[in-house]
């Protein structure tokens, strides 16, 4: 779980926090809020896929739309959850490699990665899949199956949860940032006043 943000002590003894921190505790918590509420589709998903089940098995019915509907429920929880996996260090990471370097230099990986890996690929899905999105929507695009749903929704999704990826990514930049700006303050000799 990710350390809660460090206030600096100011040199009046009054402690505040850098602007990179307080913007990246508001995408924090945007991203903690939809992270948490993604647990009720959890449970939504569950007691539909158990529905599913116990009426295809027990009564002989079954129907296209409510699994469908259950297949959007889960990509939902996994597209939108993304950023809230990224929040918590629960996406894949060198551990091995990270585990064995000061915080500074892992922050300078993590900075590394943020800005030549996760944020350009998120990118290109985002700007590629919302064209994708706004033609089923034009569309009105169906689902291939029989008493299937309308697509667009689904479709949605993959932008929404590559966005809030970028919003997360955005967060962990700046507390990379910070890290490094604060470790080379305190690396630095304490100004002294010039007679």
């Amino acid at each position: 779980m990710p350390s809660p943000p460090r206030p600096r002590i100011v040199s009046d003894g009054t402690q505040s926090q850098s602007w990179h921190i307080r913007v990246s505790a508001i995408l924090d918590s945007v991203t903690e809020r939809i992270g948490l509420s993604l647990g009720w589709l959890i449970l939504l998903t569950v007691l539909l896929s158990a529905g599913n089940a116990i009426t295809r098995y027990a009564f002989a019915l079954s129907s296209n739309a409510m699994l469908e509907l259950q297949w959007y429920l889960f990509s939902a929880v996994f597209l939108l959850g993304g950023g809230y996996a990224l929040r918590h260090g629960a996406h894949v990471s060198i551990d091995v490699l990270s585990s064995r370097v000061s915080r500074r230099s892992r922050a300078w990986i993590d900075l590394f990665g943020t800005l030549f890996f996760l944020l350009p690929m998120a990118m290109l899905v985002l700007y590629l899949s919302w064209p994708v999105f706004l033609r089923a929507l034009d569309t009105g695009e169906v689902s291939t199956n029989a008493g299937g749903l309308l697509l667009w929704p689904a479709r949605l999704l993959v932008p929404m949860g590559f966005a809030l990826l970028i919003l997360q990514g955005l967060s962990e930049l700046l507390k990379c940032v910070d890290e490094l700006s604060s470790s080379r303050a305190k690396s630095m000799p304490p100004e002294t006043d010039a007679p």
